[in-house]
């Protein structure tokens, strides 16, 4: 999307959330991208956005105003089956963002998809960002009991839950992972959030 609509004025910004630069490198040197591509250790940007997954798409103007608050959305079908988000429907809409053919969202409705966190859900950051201090500082024993109370308080965050993985020894790809995927979907919990609006 970017080599295609790099004339337009477009740029692509992305995100790696991980707990080291070296996590990332890899991922980066094989998609060799051609966009400015950014490692947050501190897991600012999910606070700062209010993202509770990734993949999640901020879109932001010209201005550096928020055009469309975050929203799942992927590059292409493959996760489809699991997520029931059609990529090309998010495609179409950025590309007539982008060329001017369509408007992404009024500012009403930006403030109408942007919630601030409650009191739980700054309390489960909270807790998330003192047993990551504690893992780097090496004292994994003491940063397990947070990193489990962050995940009881806000057990709908992906970022709290999965981004603590790696840290801990677990692999976010594998079962720990999907035992949260099948939970959510028993209990009908969303693994990302995503913006409903009218088809494009």
């Amino acid at each position: 999307m970017y080599e295609e609509l790099a004339d337009e004025g477009f740029t692509v910004i992305t995100v790696g959330i991980e707990r080291s630069p070296e996590d990332a490198r890899p991922w980066i040197e094989k998609a060799r991208p051609q966009h400015p591509s950014l490692i947050d250790i501190e897991h600012l940007v999910p606070d700062l956005y209010g993202m509770i997954n990734v993949p999640t798409v901020v879109w932001i103007d010209e201005e550096g105003r928020i055009a469309r608050p975050n929203d799942a959305s992927f590059a292409s079908n493959r996760f489809k089956l699991l997520t029931g988000l059609d990529s090309k429907r998010h495609l179409r809409r950025l590309r007539a963002w982008v060329r001017g053919d369509a408007p992404a969202l009024t500012p009403s409705e930006v403030r109408k998809h942007q919630d601030l966190p409650t009191a739980v859900e700054q309390e489960a950051r909270a807790e998330f960002t003192l047993a990551w201090w504690l893992s780097r500082e090496g004292h994994d024993d003491d940063a397990e009991r947070h990193y489990e109370r962050a995940g009881e308080l806000a057990p709908h965050d992906i970022t709290i839950r999965r981004g603590s993985m790696r840290t801990r020894g677990l692999n976010p790809m594998g079962f720990a992972f999907l035992k949260i995927a099948i939970k959510s979907a028993l209990t009908r919990t969303p693994l990302y959030r995503r913006i409903e609006d009218s088809p494009a």
